[in-house]
């Protein structure tokens, strides 16, 4: 019953890294957006944008590609993979409490410039760290054949 094969549940893990960090680029953008209609005189939309990227490639390169590796070993270790196990129970439980958590910063945010640029940094961050890192998913997927 909706079984799959490792490659597959690899490449299903690896896609959903990618809808995160869009979803995620697409979600800070906006909320840039929002704090240049607030002040649009005030200098911090480009200063955001880069530390966003600059702290989503230090995640990148000490937490996400981490994680990524064990993923695909812990997907190379089932036995009989089903498709819904391209990601283990506890990190879709971390998923959801980061989404909701994600959601509440910012409904709180909206109305203040600098909780807007905060957040902004912060959902910049962790999509660039999700699109740095998913090349982990394509240089093993690529080495395994």
């Amino acid at each position: 019953m909706l079984s799959g094969s490792h490659k597959r549940l690899k490449i299903l893990a690896a896609v959903i890294w990618y809808i995160g960090s869009i979803i995620l680029i697409l979600k800070g953008t906006q909320l840039l957006l929002e704090a240049h209609a607030m002040e649009p005189d005030l200098p911090w939309i480009w200063p955001a944008v880069v530390s966003g990227f600059v702290l989503g490639a230090v995640k990148a390169r000490f937490v996400f590609s981490r994680s990524c590796r064990r993923n695909l070993s812990r997907i190379s270790m089932l036995e009989s993979p089903k498709l819904w196990q391209f990601y283990s129970p506890g990190f879709f439980l971390a998923l959801a409490v980061m989404i909701t958590a994600g959601a509440i910063l910012s409904r709180m945010a909206h109305g203040s410039y600098p909780f807007l640029i905060g957040v902004a940094v912060l959902d910049l961050a962790i999509s660039s760290a999700l699109l740095i890192s998913s090349r982990v998913y394509w240089t093993r997927l690529a080495d395994s054949g």
